[in-house]
């Protein structure tokens, strides 16, 4: 489809990927954006409008939606000092977006990108967060049609996140849960925002869906560090990690968090995540949908990552 896509969160690291990839398709952006100026791609850009605010801004929403086809929902915080935090992020601001979309009288298709972390809402406030922000969606089911994307963990050039883990594979460590049985889905950031426009370009049944790089059994982080490892050229040593040990160090990690209001991405949810033994993508019904067929597998995605750290002096 042609016509006006609104994006949140588009200065994200899945944002600027998925700006790209809505200009290579052709597509009118508008963007939420926090403050002026953004990125030069993007304030240079004849095909993007943007609007200043945030979700908690109900005029900067009405603006957004305004006449949109679709809205893109990235928006969201993966790391809060506060439970409540994550919930006015992940849950609270999906609530806002439809509410302007029924304000304004739009006839907007909504996509929200999720976490498969939803699928297990006990785990963390995160998790919680994130399934709230699905129920949301599908409690008012927008007349124009909605998707819901589980997306499992996501690397790539311009991530901040995963660069730990690739720096301790560098120097030669690789901690992991000390059972080392659980198992993990990636998709690169690509082939996320890949499946993101065909979504766009070819609306499938409204639903919650899920997404990775076809790999149908997942990976270990030993498999990860295996990979990762080859890549550098280095000889990389797994260092099994307790749960109690790792639950331990978080609780400083939020002690020190609350006191300096830095949030971490170490809490003792995402211990409980980490630990959790499946976090395996099962549901295949967009791929097929789609005829989505992943760019990247695992070596070829990490290579990219890699050479992408080097090369802006990150690793």
């Amino acid at each position: 489809m042609g016509g006006l896509v609104a994006v949140t969160g588009a200065t994200g690291f899945i944002g600027q990927h998925l700006i790209a990839a809505l200009a290579a398709a052709g597509l009118r952006q508008r963007l939420l954006v926090r403050r002026l100026p953004v990125l030069p791609a993007v304030d240079s850009a004849e095909a993007i409008e943007l609007v200043v605010g945030d979700l908690a801004s109900p005029g900067a929403l009405h603006r957004l939606v305004d006449g949109a086809d679709v809205v893109i929902h990235l928006a969201g915080t993966i790391k809060a000092t506060r439970p409540a935090d994550f919930h006015r992020h992940n849950a609270q601001g999906v609530r806002d977006l439809l509410a302007a979309i029924t304000g304004a009288n739009a006839r907007t298709r909504v996509l929200l990108l999720s976490s498969l972390a939803a699928l297990a809402p006990h785990l963390s406030d995160y998790a919680a967060s994130k399934r709230a922000g699905e129920d949301c969606l599908v409690a008012a089911s927008p007349a124009a049609g909605w998707t819901a994307i589980r997306a499992p963990a996501v690397y790539g050039p311009g991530d901040r996140e995963t660069l730990a883990f690739f720096r301790t594979v560098k120097f030669g460590w690789a901690p992991v849960p000390a059972d080392g049985s659980g198992r993990l889905s990636l998709i690169h950031v690509a082939d996320l925002c890949a499946v993101i426009a065909a979504v766009v370009a070819h609306p499938p049944a409204d639903g919650v869906y899920e997404v990775d790089d076809g790999t149908t059994r997942g990976y270990s982080l030993m498999e990860m560090a295996a990979v990762a490892a080859e890549v550098l050229g280095r000889r990389v040593r797994t260092i099994g990690v307790p749960q109690r040990l790792m639950t331990g160090v978080a609780g400083l990690q939020q002690l020190l968090a609350r006191a300096t209001g830095r949030p971490a991405i170490l809490s003792r949810g995402k211990v409980r995540e980490i630990f959790h033994p499946d976090w395996v993508v099962t549901d295949r019904r967009l791929a097929g949908a789609l005829d989505f067929k992943p760019r990247f597998n695992l070596r070829d995605g990490f290579a990219d990552t890699i050479l992408w750290y080097l090369r802006h002096r990150w690793l």
